[in-house]
């Protein structure tokens, strides 16, 4: 429901601010000559480039609010500095340079903000645990908000899959978000093929986000029950509030999604697994830490914050309590705590605040 209430806070900020860029544009110095002739036609013009912007409708509607609220604050912030200089300096106005200035800036920003989202970055990390490991050590490699469709295809899903055996690892986990509202049905099996292809130790392991069920089930063309058919036709086990024992000392925890009813409190999930065995819980969204750390597991691995995503909507999400932890890893008492960016995001082809990656967690222990 806060982000309901945000995403329609950030829709009339859209509008509103749409008024305050027009009159930014009429600003220019060739629109205000015109508008010494043609009041009305120098209007029109200063609406042209909201018209340009709009063009970014192809890609999707939210890229155009993107670009529109990113023009508007960085505008915002331009013009009151520019005022400031002004008033100091004691001169009146005479060219737009802020507003020059602010259009660069934003295109360059939003640029970067493309290429974040698109390459696709290799983020390690180590953990430590004094229970024993088979070998001493194992690799897991995990990604998390593919959303197919925003960034990545099946094809584009499957040449990162191949990147991913190419790092040979133990185990691979998947975080939940892997499709979308706006998923196909052909990229999804395309994707779940290409996780057929991975030879690994002991297996591949999803649980579902938020988005894998479809908030518009209507709008796509499989159901979640086709998800997960095709996920399992591809030896991929998916978990459902389960635990799996993968070696004798090592157990992976899958937990369905917070925003399922049904699902089980952790503590109902581990109490049957004796201590002395490692536990990697996979919980989409981290934000049942206290309960995780009480039940004594050792790592946990969530997506669903895509990392910030558009900065700084990560720290909007710390603020009203959606989240316990955004991006990175972090400790309590004796649990270990990751959270990936995402693969890819949702919606929204820009990654201002973050990057889009997999993750190589090299898990270490007593032989």
């Amino acid at each position: 429901m806060n982000w309901i209430l945000l995403f329609a806070i950030l829709l009339l900020m859209s509008v509103g601010g749409t008024v305050y860029l027009i009159t930014r544009f009429h600003r220019f110095s060739f629109i205000e000559k015109l508008g010494g002739k043609h009041r009305l036609l120098s209007w029109l013009a200063s609406i042209l480039p909201l018209g340009g912007i709009a063009c970014l409708g192809f890609i999707n509607f939210y890229s155009v609010i993107v670009v529109i609220l990113h023009l508007i604050i960085f505008w915002l912030i331009a013009d009151l500095f520019a005022f400031i200089v002004r008033k100091a300096a004691k001169k009146e106005r005479r060219r737009n340079t802020e507003g020059v200035c602010v259009l660069l800036f934003t295109a360059v920003y939003l640029c970067i903000g493309w290429y974040n989202a698109h390459n696709i970055i290799v983020t390690p990390y180590s953990v430590t645990t004094d229970k024993t490991i088979d070998g001493g050590s194992i690799k897991v490699a995990g990604f998390a908000d593919s959303h197919i469709g925003i960034t990545l295809d099946g094809d584009g899903m499957a040449r990162q899959i191949e990147r991913i055996q190419a790092e040979d690892p133990d185990i691979v986990v998947i975080a939940g978000d892997f499709a979308d509202d706006d998923s196909k049905r052909s990229d999804m099996v395309k994707a779940c093929e290409a996780l057929g292809k991975l030879h690994t130790t002991y297996g591949v392991y999803f649980v579902s986000g938020n988005h894998d069920k479809g908030y518009m089930p209507d709008s796509r063309d499989f159901t979640i029950e086709e998800l997960y058919s095709e996920l399992e036709k591809n030896n991929v086990t998916v978990l459902e509030d389960e635990a799996v024992m993968v070696t004798d000392n090592f157990a992976i925890i899958g937990r369905k999604d917070k925003h399922d009813e049904s699902r089980k409190a952790v503590s109902e999930l581990t109490k049957d697994i004796p201590s002395s065995v490692y536990t990697l819980v996979l919980d989409h969204q981290p934000n049942d830490y206290n309960n995780e750390a009480a039940a004594n597991v050792d790592l946990v691995y969530s997506g669903h914050t895509h990392g910030g995503h558009i900065w700084p909507s990560g720290y909007v999400g710390l603020w009203i309590g959606a989240n316990d932890f955004v991006y990175g890893h972090t400790k309590r008492s004796n649990t270990d705590f990751i959270v990936t960016s995402g693969i890819s995001g949702w919606a929204i082809p820009f990654k201002t605040g973050t990057v889009s990656e997999y993750n190589i967690i090299n898990i270490k222990g007593r032989e």
